[in-house]
């Protein structure tokens, strides 16, 4: 239930959350980088590696949402204990596997796990914040992302380079620290008792991994079968007297509208974090190690600059936080495509202006969706948000990384010669045109300016 006041203990429970943040993005990322020496020592094939990567992503998704519909009926510190326990377990079975099959079980039951920790990182700043601290309370969390995501690189080159890789799994169990302090500050608050739709879980926990199986495995037949659960999950939904998802969720057009929007701000976001070592190796021929001292210095920018963006939404409204952030995005890739191939140091200087882009766009999004919820909504509609966010960054990674696969021989930007850097040109000139699309479709459903442009729905 939304407090009319900002709780007691907010601001304790945002910096325990920001700092488990941390972990569970370093988690998600670090993993990445010894996939190669994972399957040399195992003597396994490329593609039985990325199910390191595939069976976390899936159930991650599916739990984000799950979550946040459990959070509608029983404690949220419940479930982060049993989360962050999950997320424990699954870290040590990683730390002693000796065989492929425990590393498999190991990542799944992390996801189990740390999947709790975006959906609370996603309810927190609603239900414990007032409409006007929200904004900053989203700044923390935003802080907690970047800086996971400039860490993981850093920490599992330093861990890899001195130690075993399995030693990562010991970053993994950290997030334990933070259990008492969530035991202490999160209240008893738990939403109406209701029965728990098993069936629509499950129908739709399959289309998202249906889903993300036929991007990631590139694979029709998944997608051909997600279709046909989507189908019968609507039927559920419209049928089943408590459903997973109540259909009027959807009818709530800001809500829907806000859901498309972010899905494009989240798309474009994902692909700079991706490109980036692409080309940083394949055109400037630098080290990964290196790359990760390119990238750094934007993902600390924009840890430093997030609360001062959940600041500048209260004070001045979500809609100039977006339009902020789609201008960074914009500037940031249609430099990309002009200089993509030139001086490190100067990519290092406009990754800043996307990675501050991208947070604020998260912090924007997310604040101007959950004023459209209305209180026993809250849980399985920012829930909703998170799993969005997930599939839009898997189909921009896929998308993307086909692109790179092909040749091109045209240029849409046509300041550029080199035919060296074509495809990267031309895929941020295409990213830079989708900003100023996502631009042009907040301002037409959410144009008035205002703090009050998206009120809370009651």
């Amino acid at each position: 239930m939304i407090k009319e006041q900002t709780y007691p203990n907010a601001d304790k429970l945002m910096r325990v959350l920001a700092f488990t943040l941390v972990f569970s993005v370093m988690n998600a990322f670090m993993f990445n980088v010894v996939m190669p020496v994972i399957r040399e020592e195992f003597h396994i094939s490329a593609s039985d590696v990325s199910w390191l990567l595939t069976g976390y992503m899936i159930v991650y998704a599916v739990g984000s949402v799950t979550y946040g519909k459990l959070a509608d009926k029983y404690r949220l510190k419940d479930l982060l204990t049993f989360g962050i326990i999950f997320f424990a377990l699954g870290s040590l079975i990683g730390l002693l596997a000796n065989q492929f099959w425990m590393l498999i079980v190991a990542r799944l039951l992390q996801a189990t796990g740390a999947a709790v920790i975006p959906a609370t990182a996603m309810i927190v700043p609603v239900r414990y914040f007032s409409a006007e601290k929200r904004g900053r309370a989203l700044g923390v969390t935003a802080i907690g992302l970047a800086l996971g995501t400039a860490l993981a690189p850093i920490i599992s080159g330093l861990i890899t380079g001195f130690a075993s890789w399995r030693f990562l799994f010991v970053i993994s169990m950290l997030p334990l620290i933070a259990l008492p302090f969530f035991r202490k500050y999160l209240d008893d608050q738990r939403g109406e008792d209701q029965k728990f739709d098993f069936l629509g879980g499950l129908l739709l926990g399959g289309t998202v991994a249906c889903l993300l199986l036929s991007i990631s495995q590139a694979n029709m037949m998944f997608f051909l079968i997600g279709v046909v659960l989507f189908a019968l999950f609507i039927w559920r939904i419209h049928t089943a007297h408590d459903p997973f998802i109540q259909p009027k969720l959807f009818r709530n057009k800001q809500y829907s509208y806000g859901l498309l929007i972010a899905f494009l701000g989240t798309g474009i976001s994902f692909g700079l974090p991706y490109l980036a070592p692409q080309f940083l190796n394949s055109l400037n021929q630098l080290t990964p190690a290196t790359i990760g001292l390119i990238m750094f210095p934007a993902a600390i920018a924009s840890a430093l600059l997030g609360k001062k963006g959940g600041r500048l939404a209260d004070s001045k409204g979500n809609s100039l936080l977006v339009y902020t952030a789609v201008s960074l995005l914009f500037i940031c890739f249609i430099s990309l495509s002009t200089f993509v191939g030139a001086s490190p140091y100067l990519i290092l200087f406009l990754l800043i202006f996307g990675n501050v882009g991208q947070t604020f766009m998260q912090i924007a999004m997310s604040n101007t969706i959950s004023r459209t919820l209305s209180k026993d909504q809250i849980g399985v509609g920012m829930g909703l948000l998170s799993l969005l966010n997930f599939i839009a960054g898997a189909m921009t990674t896929s998308i993307l990384g086909k692109t790179l696969d092909s040749s091109s021989s045209f240029h849409l930007n046509p300041v550029v010669s080199n035919v060296e850097v074509f495809n990267f040109s031309n895929i941020f000139t295409v990213l830079a045109l989708i900003a100023l699309v996502t631009m042009g479709l907040y301002a037409l459903q959410f144009r008035r300016g205002a703090r009050g442009n998206t009120p809370a729905v009651e």
